[in-house]
């Protein structure tokens, strides 16, 4: 993983320590290198409940309870899954932050003409409610697969930071 990658993770080990923060991911083009990364800092188990790789369609449904009729319309890759996936896993997990990262690093399409390299990362935070506060951002990274898949997980961990920047004021 990318040096950037592992002072993020340290940064946000420490962040989400501070703001007692337990954060839950739910990967798919990335597979797991989010929570690998996370994990690879030391402390990491006080903050990290765990992640949900689901890579496929039926996997995104079985785990997180999305409806699959959303990834038919809207495809794998694109902001209402990436929103769905993270709040499937915070839902799932009970934690307080979840993050989603859903993309297609290529080399084929996925017949919806997305581009290769298009990642969608989706956030979902506990409110007060029951009521998550949902946020997704779209990327594109260039390089092969591995470099798409490690600047995905970089993009992921710096959408965490700035999602828990106000909470760590308090």
């Amino acid at each position: 993983m990318s040096a950037d990658g592992d002072t993020l993770a340290q940064a946000l080990v420490e962040r989400l320590t501070r703001t007692r923060y337990r954060l839950a991911l739910a990967e798919s083009c990335t597979a797991g290198l989010v929570a690998g990364t996370i994990a690879s800092v030391p402390g990491a188990s006080q903050v990290l409940w765990g992640g949900y790789v689901c890579y496929t369609a039926e996997a995104k449904a079985a785990m997180l309870g999305i409806d699959p009729a959303v990834i038919e319309a809207y495809g794998a890759v694109s902001p209402e899954t990436a929103a769905a996936m993270s709040e499937g896993a915070l839902h799932k997990s009970g934690a307080d932050i979840a993050v989603s990262v859903t993309g297609l690093a290529g080399p084929d399409g996925d017949g919806y003409g997305t581009a290769v390299g298009t990642v969608w990362i989706g956030a979902a935070l506990r409110g007060p409610e029951t009521q998550a506060e949902v946020t997704t951002r779209r990327f594109y990274f260039t390089g092969d697969r591995q470099a798409v898949r490690e600047a995905a997980v970089d993009a992921a961990l710096k959408l965490l930071l700035e999602l828990t920047e106000h909470e760590d004021r308090h």
